[in-house]
């Protein structure tokens, strides 16, 4: 048996046979994800004064499979799990985001003890899809989440005036928002304004663009008592801030420039007020350098804790 590194100080198995037990599991005893999910500790909450780092791993379940220049980098699911090992041990992580086939592998492997649990429920928008923008749940449902012990569940909100079908995305995404606020799950909701560009679904990053979408999703659902911001980091964010009382995550995307640059805009950001943490997926599981733990580390270095969680 050979190791292979993900990081420079992290060599992980690279046995084609390591996660073979899950599809045992999975075989022969599927209970065994509700049992794990029961069996879990749990996070000790939330607190202002503390920023939470989230590590995201919803991508594949949209078909959504690159990461730069590498069209299909998520593709191989035993890396993707090795990668997200390596991120969950960082003990300056807090939790995942997660679509449920990979949330149930992570709970079987004894990955979320003690981490925030945030399922991803709409994923039927697929990347490239004719009709991407009709954005189904087709994920993790509110009762689903409440039945794992998780902390809430996200929702990609795309707004495209131009789309007849951004209605429907709307209404689901309202819909969830209030099945979530009745069992006192958090809502987080990811909004852009997007537009149909060359067949390909683009979303617009300028400020007063998102500063618009955060208008139109913090106003869904009958409340929003639970509803939190999962937003870019991008040029003036003192005034996307300002658009909102939210608790907010930051999003990490597809790096366009240097880990450095992109790690400077989001310390900037993070100290913005109502900036909650980070939520970020493919910058810190697939970093250019290929040091899953050192990109993790560096982000983590960027939050700012005034107050102590105690140990349970």
């Amino acid at each position: 048996m050979t190791l292979t590194p993900i990081a420079s100080n992290n060599a992980v198995d690279d046995d084609p046979r390591r996660y073979e037990h899950l599809s045992t599991i999975r075989l022969e005893d599927p209970d065994a994800v509700a049992r794990a999910a029961q069996s879990r500790r749990r996070h000790p909450g939330v607190k202002a004064g503390r920023q939470n780092f989230i590590v995201a791993a919803d991508h594949p379940a949209r078909g959504a499979l690159a990461v730069g220049s590498d069209p299909v980098a998520m593709a191989d699911r035993r890396q993707l799990l090795d990668r997200l090992q390596v991120a969950l041990a960082n003990p300056a992580v807090d939790g995942v985001l997660a679509s449920p086939d990979i949330m149930d592998d992570l709970l079987l492997l004894g990955a979320l003890d003690g981490k925030l649990v945030f399922g991803s429920m709409n994923r039927g928008g697929l990347s490239g899809l004719v009709n991407e923008l009709d954005d189904r749940f087709t994920g993790h449902t509110a009762a689903a989440l409440e039945a794992l012990g998780a902390d809430g569940g996200k929702m990609l909100t795309r707004i495209c005036l131009g789309d007849p079908d951004t209605v429907v995305t709307l209404e689901a995404t309202a819909k969830a928002i209030d099945s979530l606020a009745e069992r006192k799950l958090i809502a987080m909701v990811e909004p852009f304004l997007s537009r149909w560009e060359n067949g390909k679904v683009k979303n617009d990053l300028s400020t007063d663009s998102v500063i618009k979408s955060v208008a139109i999703a913090e106003g869904l659902g009958s409340t929003s008592a639970y509803t939190w911001m999962k937003l870019p980091v991008v040029a003036e964010m003192e005034r996307v801030m300002a658009a909102t009382t939210m608790p907010t995550v930051l999003l990490g995307g597809d790096p366009d420039g240097s880990q450095d640059e992109v790690f400077a805009t989001w310390g900037a950001a993070l100290a913005l007020p109502g900036v909650q943490g980070l939520t970020v997926g493919r910058t810190l599981l697939y970093p250019s350098d290929g040091d899953v733990a050192g990109a993790v580390a560096a982000a983590a270095s960027l939050l700012h804790h005034t107050t102590e969680i105690p140990e349970n």
